[in-house]
Parts: structure tokens; sequence; C-alpha cells
């Protein structure tokens, strides 16, 4: 395929996907963005969000209605180099592996942490599992690249 690029999502952990893919869209640090064939060589942050692999090849996480397999994320780092696209993330889930009840758990959990009175330090740690939660349920829902409070 032409306008393949070839993609590796490596977290500490394993190897969550390896193959082609038309595109990859990452939730970056200062706004998302999206990688191409013959994209400039760079290296970028990436935070919580969806991380999208655009791919018209099967495999057993794609959504055969949109050709694109959507993974939650927690952040990494994202390098290109002609024309391969290794993904560094601290964690990454495809959607249809998240576990929606354990995500609304920790979401409460979170938010009930949150309303009581706690440290500077201990309020971004908290307001970072409640985000991690919050969209890891979007993914879960397919509701990517919609915004809830």
């Amino acid at each position: 395929m032409a306008d393949e690029l070839t993609v590796d999502i490596v977290t500490p952990d394993e190897r969550s996907f390896q193959g082609p893919a038309n595109g990859v869209r990452a939730p970056g640090i200062e706004g998302s963005f999206e990688v191409r064939r013959d994209h400039a060589p760079m290296i970028a942050a990436f935070g919580i969000g969806p991380l999208i692999v655009k791919t018209e090849a099967a495999h057993e996480y794609a959504d055969m209605h949109n050709d694109r397999i959507v993974f939650a994320t927690s952040g990494g780092f994202l390098e290109i180099i002609e024309n391969k696209v290794m993904v560094l993330a601290e964690t990454v889930e495809p959607a249809s592996d998240i576990d929606v009840e354990r995500a609304e758990s920790a979401e409460e959990r979170a938010q009930r942490r949150l309303s009581q009175e706690v440290q500077a330090e201990e309020r971004e740690t908290y307001e970072a599992a409640r985000d991690r939660a919050r969209n890891r349920l979007r993914v879960a829902m397919g509701k990517v690249g919609t915004r809830q409070s």
C-alpha cells in the first residue's frame, strides 16, 4: 500500500500493536496531531487521551466499520523516522478490552477523594486518576473526541 506506515506500540509490559497503518492520531501535549506517510522525523510527547491507528488491514482490535483501532493511553512518547512510528506508552488499552465497570469505579474513587480536603500534590494525583478513568470510559463507549466533565 502506497500510504503505509509501520507502527509499533509498546508499553513497559508488552507490545500492544505492530503492523501497517495509514495514519496515527495521538493526544499531543500541546494538542492532538496526526502522522501520515512521509512525515518529517519527530519525537513528541503525548498525554492522556485516545491513540488512534488508522488501518485497512484486519487486526484483532480493529473497528471494521471505521477501519481504525482506538486505544486509551495515559501518555508517553512517539517517534517518527522514515515512515516508522514507534509509540512508547506508559499504558495503552484497546477499546475492546476496557472494563467499563472498573473504569467507572476508578472515576468514582477519584471524585470521592477530590471532594475531600487534600494537599495540592494529592489533588494532582487524584485529578490524573480521574482523567485516565474518564478517557478509558470515552474510548470504551466510542465517544472519542467528545468532552465530558
